[in-house]
């Protein structure tokens, strides 16, 4: 960890994190395990519940739809009704909220019965209209997931928390660039918090996302993408990664993680190259994650 320090002994049944996230933003809780070691959660099951928050996103339109392809209940947040029909349409197992993670008294109706959570929320990294109305990385990628952090039940059984390759490297050339705003600065706390919340978490760092927006949730549509050839993916438990990533491997790199209980208290980057890739194949999937 670059802004955090794990200490733990061999016989611990205490795990403390000290972090830099300001103080302001409460930093300051524990995790308990036996011998040091996250106790495992579980993973979710088609049936189950998923709360998708930035479902109307380019990444979160694929993941809804995969989701429920596959047999999950989506729980679809939005701050827009109107936005959310209009995209993600009507179907089975699909219920949309209106919530805004910034308000953390707008949140206790989405988190109700829910038995995951996928954080899939973000901004323009660059001052742009997306910052219109207070939605500025601090506000977008720590407050509000820090409000979502804190209303998600403990009961839950995985909570994945997309964020961004370059999260340990803000200091180095590209990131440093992309991080004038303080966008990864703010994505590494939101993950610290994650972390020390005490909540079943598993965090993915894309690459630069590639793919979409779309427009349209038909998963047909969705998965008419550009990457070409490009199907293969790279996954690291480093901050490594390079390149591009597309938002349909991210997707489905989602949608594996909360169904992989291995996956628990892990985290990864993801990037996009050429090759035919795991597709959909669990097995594949779990031999790139090294579970």
């Amino acid at each position: 960890m670059t802004q955090g320090l794990l200490e733990a002994t061999p016989a611990a049944t205490i795990v403390r994190f000290r972090c830099t996230v300001p103080q302001r933003y409460r930093c300051t809780r524990q995790a308990r395990g036996r011998q040091g070691v996250q106790i495992h959660a579980g993973s979710i099951a088609p049936g189950d519940t998923v709360l998708v928050a930035g479902a109307t996103g380019g990444v979160g339109q694929i993941l809804t739809a995969k989701l429920l392809e596959r047999g999950y209940k989506v729980r679809a947040m939005t701050r827009s009704r109107e936005k959310a029909s209009q995209l993600l349409g009507e179907k089975e197992g699909l219920e949309v909220i209106v919530a805004d993670a910034k308000d953390p008294q707008s949140l206790s109706a989405a988190v109700q019965g829910i038995t995951a959570v996928a954080a899939v929320t973000g901004t323009t990294a660059f001052p742009s209209k997306k910052w219109t109305g207070n939605n500025g990385p601090e506000q977008t990628d720590l407050i509000a997931m820090r409000n979502l952090i804190e209303a998600t039940p403990k009961s839950v059984k995985r909570f994945v928390l997309t964020t961004s390759a370059g999260v340990d490297r803000s200091n180095k050339i590209p990131f440093s660039i992309l991080n004038l705003f303080g966008v990864l600065k703010f994505k590494k706390q939101a993950e610290m918090l994650l972390q020390e919340s005490g909540l079943p978490w598993t965090i993915l760092r894309p690459s630069r996302l590639t793919d979409g927006p779309y427009t349209s949730f038909d998963l047909n549509t969705l998965l008419q993408a550009t990457a070409g050839t490009r199907q293969d993916v790279q996954i690291s438990m480093q901050d490594d990664q390079l390149g591009e990533a597309s938002r349909i491997a991210v997707a489905e790199a989602i949608v594996q993680l909360l169904a992989i209980d291995a996956a628990e208290g892990r985290k990864y980057s993801i990037a996009s190259k050429e090759g035919d890739g795991p597709g959909t194949d669990p097995a594949k999937w779990k031999a790139l994650l090294g579970v």
